[in-house]
């Protein structure tokens, strides 16, 4: 969340996004899909039109040392696909998002997070991100998910966070629904929709493909699915969701372990090859800013910690809390919630008046209850409830803001069920951050370290700065599992501030 005006971002899930199923045509000799067509002047046209708004939602793109590594790995990927006639026809982002994320638009646009690249062990692991994202374009599978998208489909972040609490999952009820397109960035209407199971093979085939013809192993598109897996397991926990909580993108996704044999099986019908450049991605990488970017603010366990705006606020157990570059979302099973702001010149009426018109599209179909006045740690505050009727029973939607200084005051936006107020706490916990406390929070690094010959998984796990989790935080963070050992001269990483 940055510290300017604080907008709902869009949120994309890694590796996927709708609920159409195409398929390319094939050669019938070689069963190999036919030679893709090359972007229509118009998909470059949508594509620019949409680069903006993907910078202002995603943290706009980093420049940093691994800027142009990234970009010459993802042009170099993109080319095998044919889509273009040269390198130059591909736009290639690095973006700074804290989420493990990767998307392409149609026109030759390919964005990956600095997370995700984190997270890659080798170049090629890396390049099947972009080959798999890449694929998705080949196949025309943005087109397919604007040519099926739903009002459930097209509300961005505002409609996950927001929708699936108000309505069912085939849509939102009268004008409320509509209205959290308010929360959401023009890219909803080409974002919010997941892939289905089979775009996401075809796209992991397309990957494996691209991997082949650039000279890289194949099968490296296979441990990076592996390890993506082992970062939404411990990501769910982190959230206080457990072990066994369905990630997002798994649930509309195949199955993780099924998907990763696939892979595999797959990749064995390409030429060998054992090129992955892990010593070349790791040099590049070393260093690079990891997790939160303390000046969009961070998230320590279940606080949400902003040093520039000098605030923290804590969710309530069991929810996850997921920082994006201009909003907070809280999430639990319970209720959801957006933390946000708007345009304030010191009337609280008005300003709750208009929160409320944002969830409802502008107009008055939900009341606004009585606006009520106190004071939280010494924080003006002011807030209002109403109930809505759904198809799954009676909802509760509050609106609570903090007057933070003259002109400038920031809310939450939260959805329940009736009766009930798993919130409360949260919207107590508001407190200002004195310039002490502001100063403490630092941003960690992504450190690349020789395993000693006195190392073992856990002395290298307690480097990892973390107050919780951390053998847990190491092992997906080197695509390892509980049994795995690391050998003196072996390279792996780690975070510290």
């Amino acid at each position: 969340m940055r510290n300017s005006k604080i907008l709902m971002a869009t949120s994309v899930a890694i590796f996927g996004l709708t609920t159409a199923v195409v398929s390319l045509p094939a050669d019938a000799k070689t069963k190999q899909p036919a030679a893709p067509r090359a972007f229509s002047a118009q998909e470059k046209t949508e594509g620019a039109k949409y680069h903006t708004e993907i910078l202002k939602e995603f943290g706009g793109p980093m420049q940093s040392p691994q800027t142009a590594y990234v970009v010459r790995v993802g042009k170099n990927i993109a080319v095998q696909s044919g889509l273009g006639n040269s390198q130059n026809d591909f736009n290639v982002t690095l973006l700074n998002s804290s989420v493990n994320n990767a998307f392409a638009l149609p026109g030759g646009y390919v964005y990956i997070t600095r997370q995700l690249v984190a997270l890659c062990n080798s170049e090629a692991e890396m390049a099947g991100v972009l080959g798999h994202e890449v694929g998705h374009t080949a196949a025309r599978h943005s087109q397919k998910r604007k040519n099926n998208a739903t009002l459930a489909g097209i509300l961005g972040m505002g409609g996950t966070i927001l929708g699936s609490v108000l309505g069912d999952s085939g849509g939102l009820l009268g004008a409320v629904g509509g209205g959290l397109k308010q929360y959401a960035g023009p890219l909803a209407q080409v974002f919010s929709l997941k892939y289905s199971r089979t775009q996401e093979e075809e796209a992991d085939d397309f990957g494996i493909r691209y991997l082949s013809k650039a000279g890289y192993d194949p099968s490296a598109l296979s441990s990076m699915l592996n390890s993506l897996a082992l970062q939404t397991s411990l990501d769910s926990r982190v959230a206080g969701l457990g072990d066994n909580a369905v990630p997002e993108w798994a649930s509309t996704h195949p199955d993780p372990a099924r998907r990763v044999a696939r892979a595999i099986t797959q990749s064995k019908s390409f030429p060998a090859s054992t090129l992955r450049n892990a010593d070349a991605h790791f040099a590049a990488i070393d260093g690079m800013l990891y997790g939160d970017d303390p000046v969009q603010g961070v998230v320590e366990g279940q606080a949400f910690i902003h040093p520039q705006l000098k605030m923290r606020f804590t969710a309530p157990t069991g929810f996850g809390v997921q920082n994006g570059s201009e909003a907070v979302s809280i999430n639990g099973n319970t209720g959801k919630a957006v933390f946000t702001s708007a345009a304030f010149d010191g009337n609280r009426d008005a300003y709750i008046s208009n929160a409320f018109k944002s969830v409802s599209g502008g107009n008055t179909a939900i009341p606004v209850g009585e606006i009520r006045r106190t004071t939280i740690n010494g924080i003006p505050a002011f807030y209002s409830s109403s109930v809505v009727n759904t198809q799954q029973g009676q909802r509760a939607v509050s609106v609570f803001a903090y007057e933070w200084s003259p002109g400038t005051a920031y809310h939450f936006v939260t959805i329940t069920a009736a009766n009930t107020s798993p919130f409360d706490g949260m919207f107590a916990s508001m407190v200002r951050l004195s310039n002490a406390q502001a100063a403490e929070v630092k941003p960690r690094k992504l450190r690349v370290v020789t395993v000693g010959r006195s190392d073992t998984v856990a002395s290298l796990a307690n480097r990892m700065a973390y107050p919780s989790l951390q053998t847990e935080r190491f092992l997906a963070l080197n695509g390892l599992t509980s049994n795995s050992v690391v050998r003196p001269g072996q390279k792996v990483k780690v975070v510290t501030y």
